[in-house]
């Protein structure tokens, strides 16, 4: 028995042994099993984070790369596209120059130029008695830079007696900054006005980086600071009431990106900021901000950067701005539509002042200057700041001459200066006498009367000043350049200058007797004279002054047609002429430029010069690219130049425009009327001793406007002479 037990026993532990180890190997594999599957899913977590952060950084390198390249596009080359910009002609100022106090104070006045009581500052002046203290501006003219300088120009009876600078030293001449006319833009190139950071006023910066990024100068781009501060206030609020960005972060996003709202978008700002940011200085990434961010809505177009701002607003440069209007424009800037002074005057102001608060409590300003700038209105310019310069007429002729006369090379760069030889005064008094006359005549003779006018300077055969209608803003049919109509009597002084070309003198006689033409068809053609009378024989003088038709078409005959023609050619006109005789009664159609053109050798003695408006374009970087060429050529001789002009002024005071006597007391002109058939166009030229003045009256329908030269155009010309001399 013990020993079946024991052998029992043995059994038993040899059937349980396999067991307890299969379990044990069980237990180690699934220990195993789970060691493995942890050992894969680190190692799935390790080769995924390393995968993924090397896809990062290669992501993070190409976008880099990517982002670098636009970046240095942008602010390597040219940021933007500038508009080209327009300059009237500078007033110079002599000794013994006939100018007036009220006239220099014009000048000055278009020029934005404030009235004060003690001159200080650029842009200033006030007025003594017969004394005028400027504080001139600086310029870069074509010829050289101007510096600022006060300047003390005194006055006698109308006439300039003496000018001292700052240091009371007498000056032969100065010359004022020339008014910005108009920047030629379209859809594709934004408005502008490039303001280099040198001249940007270090109270703007100050108050801009107070309101907006106080720790500007310290950041690499982005500030995780404000990023989180945004986010807090945000959450609290429950919506975005702060944002986080930095001032390089919305150039990023105003430079490169949309305004749309995701976190891709944040990402390629922040990571464009920091790139900047790396690559460029601060003051330079500054001036692009001041110069890109967007700041108002002019019409169509968007007013971008604080030079271009300040004119909107102010109408000044950005460094003649008061403290109040510096910090309005820093207010501003942070929601244009939000803060706009013109639609939400109240809200605007309430920013000002809190930008004047932080102002002063951060030192930038005192307490005097808090309380005067805190006293004081918006002071906004008128509504049509950027736009109540720009005439739609000298435009046209500017574009045209551009095409004609400047390189296409030097037409396609970016931000030219172009230096025109258009006067601001005769500008605002040609567009003044084209509403005036044509409201009087008007009232004599009721009709859809337009008229048009076109100034020249008589030496220099440059154009002033041009109007092409009624309505000086409109921008349609150009009167004053493509109005062809007949020029009726204006013609004859080319017949009358062949004559005395030929050897005919003044006192030589001419028939005014009926007579019969024919042409080489049979027709009949018999002129008459206005006034259905002849004088049987009279002067080659009396007839031009007192424009008589018949003894024209005789002396027009005696000299030959063609010679009359070739006489036009070298006076200007271009275009094809028939001989026919109607021709030295006026048939020949015209528009008032080129009658201007016409008439522009017989008041410079002969000499030929084709009427230009361009003086020079200079590149935005300060070269000089085009320069007018002022050659001109003797075409006529002296002698028979000056007996025509002399016989030109006896027509104003005994002829067909001796109304100017009445009209215009004390003042000399010497002119032609001129009048078409069944009274359809109403001309006169004038000139003085300094311009030359084309008027032309009618309908744009061609009907009938019931109006001689002398009823008519002859007032448009009295009423700017009435200007000018004022």
């Amino acid at each position: 028995m013990p020993q079946i037990k024991k052998t029992v026993t043995k059994k038993n532990t040899i059937k349980k042994t396999p067991a307890k180890k299969s379990a044990k190997k069980r237990k180690n594999a699934k220990n195993t099993t789970k060691a493995s599957i942890g050992q894969r899913l680190l190692s799935f977590i390790w080769g995924f984070f390393w995968k993924s952060t090397l896809a990062f950084v290669a992501f993070m390198v190409i976008a880099g790369i990517y982002f670098d390249k636009k970046i240095e596009r942008k602010l390597d080359g040219s940021t933007w596209t500038l508009p080209a910009q327009i300059y009237a002609r500078p007033l110079t100022i002599e000794p013994l120059q006939l100018l007036s106090p009220n006239a220099l104070i014009s000048e000055l006045k278009m020029l934005n130029y404030r009235p004060v009581r003690v001159v200080n500052s650029a842009g200033q002046f006030s007025v003594k008695g017969e004394r005028v203290t400027i504080y001139r501006r600086t310029f870069d003219f074509p010829d050289g830079f101007i510096g600022k300088d006060k300047l003390a120009i005194t006055f006698t009876k109308g006439i300039v007696k003496s000018i001292k600078n700052s240091q009371g030293q007498l000056l032969e001449r100065v010359k004022l900054e020339p008014l910005l006319l108009s920047r030629l833009h379209s859809d594709q190139i934004e408005d502008r006005v490039f303001v280099p950071f040198e001249r940007i006023p270090d109270l703007f910066i100050d108050t801009l980086l107070l309101m907006e990024d106080r720790n500007y100068y310290h950041h690499q781009g982005i500030s995780p600071l404000a990023i989180v501060r945004a986010f807090i206030v945000n959450f609290k609020a429950g919506y975005t009431v702060q944002g986080g960005s930095t001032l390089t972060q919305q150039l990023a996003k105003n430079l490169f990106l949309t305004q749309e709202r995701s976190l891709w978008r944040k990402f390629q700002e922040a990571y464009i900021a920091v790139l900047m940011d790396y690559k460029y200085s601060k003051d330079k990434l500054l001036e692009a901000y001041l110069n890109e961010v967007y700041l108002a809505q002019n019409g169509k177009s968007g007013v971008y950067g604080i030079g271009l701002a300040s004119d909107f607003y102010f109408a000044r440069p950005i460094n003649e701005l008061r403290i109040e209007q510096i910090a309005l424009l820093v207010a501003i800037i942070k929601g244009p539509s939000y803060y706009n002074p013109r639609r939400n005057p109240e809200r605007a102001l309430a920013r000002r002042d809190l930008v004047l608060r932080m102002m002063v409590e951060k030192g930038l300003i005192n307490s005097n200057d808090y309380k005067y700038a805190v006293s004081d209105p918006l002071s906004l310019s008128d509504r049509t700041a950027l736009n109540h310069r720009a005439n739609p007429a000298f435009i046209s002729f500017l574009h045209r001459e551009l095409k004609r006369q400047v390189p296409a090379a030097v037409r396609k760069q970016s931000g030219l200066h172009i230096f025109t030889s258009i006067d601001p005064v005769a500008q605002q008094g040609a567009e003044f006498a084209v509403q005036k006359g044509l409201a009087l005549v008007d009232k004599k003779q009721p009709a859809s009367l337009q008229g048009a006018m076109v100034i020249s300077d008589r030496e220099a055969a440059e154009l002033r000043a041009i109007v092409s209608g009624r309505d000086v803003k409109f921008s349609g049919f150009n009167r004053a350049l493509d109005a062809n109509r007949p020029i009726g009597s204006l013609v004859k002084p080319a017949v009358y200058l062949t004559a005395l070309e030929q050897g005919y003198q003044l006192q030589d006689k001419l028939d005014d007797k009926q007579i019969v033409l024919k042409n080489s068809t049979g027709q009949r053609w018999q002129p008459n004279n206005y006034d259905r009378k002849f004088r049987g024989s009279v002067s080659v003088e009396e007839a031009l002054y007192k424009s008589l038709n018949v003894p024209t078409v005789n002396l027009g005959m005696k000299v030959g047609l063609g010679n009359v023609i070739d006489t036009l050619h070298k006076l200007g006109i271009q275009e094809k002429i028939k001989a026919y005789p109607s021709l030295v009664l006026g048939s020949v159609s015209l528009s008032p430029f080129e009658v201007a053109q016409m008439y522009q050798p017989i008041t410079t003695q002969g000499r030929y010069q084709p009427l230009q408006m361009i003086r020079s374009i200079v590149a935005k970087e300060g070269e000089l690219l085009y320069q007018r060429d002022q050659s001109s050529e003797q075409r006529f001789s002296t002698v028979a130049v000056n007996q025509l002009t002399n016989t030109l002024s006896k027509v104003t005071s005994e002829g067909t425009a001796r109304s100017l006597r009445w009209r215009n007391p004390g003042q000399s002109f010497a002119g032609k009327t001129g009048t078409t058939n069944n009274l359809k166009d109403s001309w006169f030229v004038g000139f003085d001793s300094e311009e030359v003045v084309t008027t032309w009256v009618g309908r744009d329908d061609n009907k009938s406007a019931e109006l001689t030269g002398s009823s008519g155009a002859l007032v448009l010309f009295s009423q700017y002479m009435k200007q000018k001399n004022n």
